[in-house]
């Protein structure tokens, strides 16, 4: 349970598992008793704020002993007045209930059954439909082509300029630099030929007959519902 001063801060999901209103038995508590003994006892604060430890845990005592004192005394009020309140909501929300009740034909499993339904309309909101995660799926295989394309682009560059830095004279760094050279443009360009195999086939499942473009108005779209997903 969590009190119903901070219960609204939550998410709505959150409140209809936690909140107070949803809790049966938990009536008009707020949850929050242990502030209310907090708020009495801060006023300790200015008149011992410059007391020794011994005087501050002696005002705390006293504070604690007498509050214990007052509550018990006036119990019996308190569960009087409580009693009396509670019994005229108990009769006047039934009336209203019971009006609600026969000019919408509903029944008690009715209100069960709406907050199920709410709870289940939020736990599926937790995923997109279906096609709106393939197109998302689609947008992040595309964020990761260009990537690839990239990784290629710089791999052919540097093999372009393996041999700047190496002696004319030294083989043995000259075929090291090649080996070197030549592994990392095959290895990024098998990773780029599996991205765009990826992409066609995303493409036919999708029926997209022109490529997106990145920065487009679609991948825009599934781009920011992406991105509120991860959030």
């Amino acid at each position: 349970m969590v009190g119903s001063f901070h219960g609204h801060v939550y998410n709505c999901k959150c409140q209809l598992y936690w909140h107070p209103m949803y809790i049966a038995g938990m009536g008009h508590t707020e949850g929050k008793g242990c502030e209310h003994i907090f708020s009495a006892s801060n006023d300790l604060a200015c008149s011992t704020i410059h007391a020794s430890s011994f005087h501050q845990h002696q005002s705390l005592e006293e504070h604690f002993s007498f509050w214990d004192q007052d509550k018990y005394t006036a119990l019996s009020n308190f569960l009087w007045n409580h009693y009396r309140e509670a019994l005229k909501v108990v009769h006047n929300l039934t009336a209203e209930l019971a009006a609600i009740k026969h000019e919408l034909q509903l029944t008690d499993d009715d209100f069960i059954q709406f907050l199920n339904e709410e709870q289940k309309y939020l736990d599926d909101l937790k995923q997109p439909p279906v096609e709106d995660r393939i197109h998302i799926r689609y947008v992040e295989t595309l964020d990761e082509l260009a990537k690839r394309r990239a990784d290629w682009d710089l791999a052919h560059q540097q093999a372009n300029n393996a041999l700047t830095e190496v002696a004319a004279s030294s083989l043995v760094q000259i075929n090291q630099a090649l080996t070197v050279a030549c592994i990392r443009v095959d290895s990024s360009y098998a990773k780029l030929q599996h991205m765009e195999a990826l992409v066609a086939h995303m493409e036919s499942q999708l029926s997209i007959d022109a490529r997106w473009e990145i920065g487009g108005d679609k991948y825009n779209c599934f781009k920011e519902e992406a991105s509120l997903g991860k959030y």
